[in-house]
């Protein structure tokens, strides 16, 4: 150190606050830099995970044809099909994972109508809440669980018609039960839409189900299903207006304005 060079002369404190301070907002901005590429690691990570259980899941859709095997001629119309989920759930208020979008699964058999259940009545049955409008329907429900729980775990029976498990439903004119056994639909237009054909149209989500749908991953499932479509795929636009010509020839198998709970010998 030669006279008068001060490059290894303490500072003094005043300055070391000042430099500091001076540092401080570079040092933050590498943290939040450091922070950012951090997270967007982690979030290439995820989707490098996804998209990798994804072609898993895909290579056997596209190597057996896009799927599960065509339904054949002599499947039954209504299996005992496996209800361990996926499940279709919402938020009801406080209440996560609730099936049936709160609805009361036995006041469908009993009333015949769907009613929503009671917030502090509840049951927890395969991971998921049920809400019920009274401790009677509760108790019953317990007793019982298999013969009042939706097929296909609450979803669309029309998606499912289709592989794709996709929206719900329980409200009123979104379910009909067929030979004692519930199914709920997305909105009226899909019951309708169902109801064109429904001895094949049961045996085709029964099937999907089977085979394809339960104990997946819904919404992979559900994605690849929406690009890797089944063989009696149709749109929405063209169901519609399929159920317009038959209602106007008055062919629908069920006319608007029937009770819910379609004849058991349909």
């Amino acid at each position: 150190m030669t006279p008068g060079d001060d490059r290894l002369r303490p500072l003094p404190r005043s300055e070391c606050r000042s430099r500091a301070a001076a540092d401080a907002p570079r040092e933050a901005h590498s943290h939040q830099q450091a922070g950012r590429h951090k997270g967007r690691r982690r979030f290439l990570e995820a989707g490098a995970a996804g998209l990798a259980t994804a072609a898993g899941l895909a290579a056997p859709l596209l190597l057996s044809g896009c799927g599960a095997p065509p339904v054949a001629p002599n499947a039954p119309v209504q299996p005992d099909s496996p209800n361990d989920g996926p499940f279709r759930t919402t938020t009801q208020g406080t209440h996560q994972r609730v099936m049936l979008e709160g609805h009361d699964a036995v006041a469908y058999f009993a009333r015949r109508a769907a009613i929503a259940g009671q917030p502090g009545i509840t049951s927890n049955h395969r991971g998921v809440t049920w809400l019920f409008e009274s401790e009677q329907n509760r108790a019953e429900f317990e007793r019982s669980p298999g013969k009042y729980m939706p097929q296909f775990g609450g979803f669309c029976s029309n998606g499912i018609n289709y592989a794709i498990p996709w929206g719900g439903g329980g409200a009123e004119n979104s379910w009909r039960i067929y030979r004692g056994k519930l199914y709920v639909f997305g909105g009226q237009k899909a019951r309708d839409h169902f109801e064109m054909d429904i001895e094949t149209n049961l045996k085709r989500a029964h099937h999907y189900w089977n085979v394809e749908v339960a104990g997946s991953n819904a919404l992979l499932t559900r994605s690849l299903r929406l690009v890797l479509r089944v063989p009696h795929y149709k749109s929405d636009a063209a169901l519609q207006a399929e159920w317009e010509a038959l209602r106007a020839a008055g062919k629908l198998p069920v006319m608007p304005g029937q009770p819910q709970v379609v004849p058991s010998g349909l």
